[in-house]
Order: C-alpha cells, then sequence, then structure tokens
C-alpha cells in the first residue's frame, strides 16, 4: 500500500511526520469540521486518528502476501484538544506476531499534555487475489 494514497486519512487531514516499522508519527491540526460542542476534537475523530496509524505500523510490518485489518480497539481519554490546536500521535508496537499485531498511539495537544491512549489490535491475514 502506497502510504500517499490513503483517501480517508487525506479526509481528515492527517499529516504524517516519520513511517518506520518502529514507529508511526503524525499531525493533527483540529479543525471546527472535525470537532463536538464545546469547539473540541471529537472522539470518533481522534479514534480514526489512531487507528489510521495503527494501520500505516502495521502495513510496515507485514509479510508478502498478507493484509490487515483492525480487530479491536480501545480508547482512554484523559483531556480535550481545542479546536485550533494540533493532535500529535505516536504509534509503537506493543506486540508484532505472526496473526496479530498490537499497536499503542499515544495523543498529546500543543502543549504536551496527554489527551488520549489508544491500544488496538491488527489482524495478519493473507491478501484477497
Amino acid at each position: 500500500m502506497a502510504i500517499d494514497s490513503l483517501p480517508f486519512s487525506e479526509l481528515l487531514g492527517i499529516e504524517l511526520r516519520s513511517v518506520s516499522p518502529e514507529r508511526v508519527e503524525a499531525e493533527l491540526k483540529v479543525r471546527e469540521d472535525l470537532c463536538t460542542r464545546p469547539a473540541v476534537l471529537h472522539g470518533g475523530a481522534l479514534m480514526a486518528f489512531a487507528d489510521t496509524l495503527g494501520a500505516i505500523a502495521t502495513v510496515q510490518n507485514l509479510p508478502e502476501g498478507t493484509w490487515t485489518t483492525t480487530i479491536e480497539s480501545k480508547t482512554n481519554f484523559f483531556t480535550a484538544i481545542p479546536a485550533g490546536d494540533v493532535a500529535r500521535a505516536e504509534c509503537t508496537p506493543l506486540h508484532r506476531g505472526r496473526t496479530t499485531m498490537v499497536w499503542q498511539t499515544r495523543i498529546t495537544r500543543g502543549d504536551g499534555r496527554l489527551a488520549a491512549v489508544v491500544t488496538q489490535t491488527q489482524l495478519v491475514t493473507q491478501a484477497r487475489s
């Protein structure tokens, strides 16, 4: 999968900063259209941000002829990210196995405060032909 061809990522406005098999780092500007009321980043947008990074990280580690899909995701929210701020995320592996990979994404606000931690499990499966 080419990282430059991720339509949903583009819709959200995710800007990849660093991609490797060990870590994916990205930023997301908190726009009004991604917010709930009061004007803070919607939890679903935050979760989609993390899910995208976990999928990208998994793809970086996939053996030839395999593909991935998210099978579980858990989010802990700690503080809101206001409109106009930037959400910064760092996704790192907790487990990289043959059939599953588990990733943890830490999302911080512009002031460095931890906003959320997302842990997701990706299934590794044979690619469809």
